[in-house]
């Protein structure tokens, strides 16, 4: 009886009333009158009622990943399953406000066996994972006597990834076996026949036996299946909250997790078997997948998008937990993203280089993102006085660059592909490493 709307708790008013009328008065006829209209909203609300478990409410995501600032389309829709068509219904789906407003839609009456589609689209700017539902259903009665509401338990959740940016093909490792042969290598996991056969064993396919080895040792030898090793790259995101200054899409710390992806997609895209690692020591694929993800690129991509979509800031201020994963073996590529450095930071990343066969670090100094808030100039490079007072950004860059990386600096603006072309440049000596704006985007 909740559900009876004013026109409806009226009706059952004027009944009532109708009826004690009729038995003062000794009307039978207006006894009649009171009955009907008594009766009529309670008739609404068990037939409604009856309806409420009648209608069955889906929804579809199209896509259910999508990159920071694109949108998405979600598919409503409602069956009504009963053999009576349903009155007005009022759709309403519930969705967070970084998403945009609460959509809501009014469909006519829903034919017995019939069906409505709705859509409606969301849009966020922030990456990360969001809840869309429970849908909710309103429906009322053709005399608009009651309104009823029902909750569907079933949610689904979009994945806002961040933006990838596609980079040109370069030969940053600066190996022979990099960019050139590791596509090959990679594409080559079926595996050649080794030259030298082994023993047979329990379980090996009898497709594999070599009868010449077999004949030559006198006992079954069957055929090695030589599995090469593929190309790796570790990329190292910096999430340290002290790092990083600003909020938002177009802060710093987001500008390095969409390199992070951008960088991740692409080596996957050259054949690279690639590890996701941050400063906390966390890594994806984890500890059991440390040489990088054997699968197919794409899933692998899917992954490490997600992994993303969901990553904040530690509350750490070194990056030893990283270095003590890498240092448990090679890394071949090791990419880095990096925040504020000072010197006990950069001599941990110094020595991460020994681990890698090519190292590149992308560092963003907060200076120039919080220039860009504030509007005050940073001051020039190389000012600062030698020594242990120097213990800045700048200091830290080039004691990196001792170490043999290729470091570029991001300031705000600037374009993942620019910056990636450049580092390629500094790694063979065709330009420079500045220790100002030694990166920065096209003037």
């Amino acid at each position: 009886m909740g559900g009876l709307t004013t026109r409806g708790r009226s009706f059952v008013a004027a009944g009532v009333a109708a009826a004690a009328c009729s038995y003062m008065l000794g009307q039978p006829d207006l006894l009649r009158v009171g009955l009907l209209l008594a009766a009529l909203p309670l008739v609404c609300v068990a037939v409604l009622y009856r309806t409420r478990y009648r209608v069955a409410g889906s929804r579809r995501l199209a896509p259910s990943r999508v990159p920071a600032m694109s949108e998405a389309r979600v598919h409503l829709r409602v069956d009504n399953v009963s053999r009576l068509p349903t009155g007005l219904l009022m759709l309403q789906d519930r969705v967070p406000y970084v998403l945009g407003p609460r959509p809501r839609f009014v469909l006519d009456r829903v034919e017995p066996g019939g069906h409505r589609e709705v859509s409606y689209r969301v849009r966020s700017d922030l990456r990360g994972r969001y809840p869309l539902g429970p849908l909710q259903l309103r429906l009322t009665d053709p005399f608009g006597m009651v309104e009823l509401t029902r909750s569907f338990s079933a949610f689904d959740t979009l994945t806002v990834v961040p933006r990838v940016e596609p980079l040109p093909p370069v030969r940053l490792a600066g190996e022979a076996s990099g960019y050139g042969e590791s596509r090959t290598r990679a594409l080559a996991l079926a595996g050649d026949d080794d030259v030298i056969p082994r023993g047979y064993r329990h379980g090996d396919d009898l497709r594999r036996v070599h009868w010449r080895s077999t004949a030559k040792y006198g006992e079954l030898m069957v055929r090695r299946e030589e599995q090469p090793n593929r190309a790796r790259c570790t990329v190292l995101l910096d999430t340290r909250r002290d790092a990083y200054f600003g909020a938002g899409p177009d802060s710093a710390f987001e500008w390095a997790v969409s390199g992070a992806a951008s960088v991740a997609a692409h080596m996957l895209e050259r054949g690279y078997a690639v590890r996701l690692l941050t400063d906390t020591g966390s890594s994806v694929p984890g500890p059991d997948g440390a040489a990088g993800f054997s699968g197919d690129s794409g899933d692998m991509a899917g992954v490490l998008l997600d992994t993303l979509a969901v990553v904040d800031h530690s509350d750490g201020e070194s990056l030893s937990a990283a270095y003590d994963v890498l240092r448990s073996g090679s890394e071949g590529m090791l990419v880095g993203f990096f925040g504020d450095l000072y010197r006990e930071q950069a001599a941990e990343i110094a020595r991460m280089r020994q681990r890698a066969g090519g190292a590149v670090a992308f560092v963003l100094d907060s200076d120039y993102w919080l220039a860009r808030e504030t509007g005050t100039p940073v001051e020039p490079a190389g000012a600062e006085p030698a020594g242990e007072s120097a213990d800045t950004t700048d200091a830290a860059i080039r004691m990196l660059r001792e170490a043999g990386w290729t470091v570029a600096e991001v300031r705000p603006g600037d374009r993942l592909t620019e910056l990636w072309q450049q580092a390629d440049r500094y790694r063979v000596g065709e330009e420079p490493q500045r220790s100002g704006h030694g990166a920065g985007a096209a003037e």
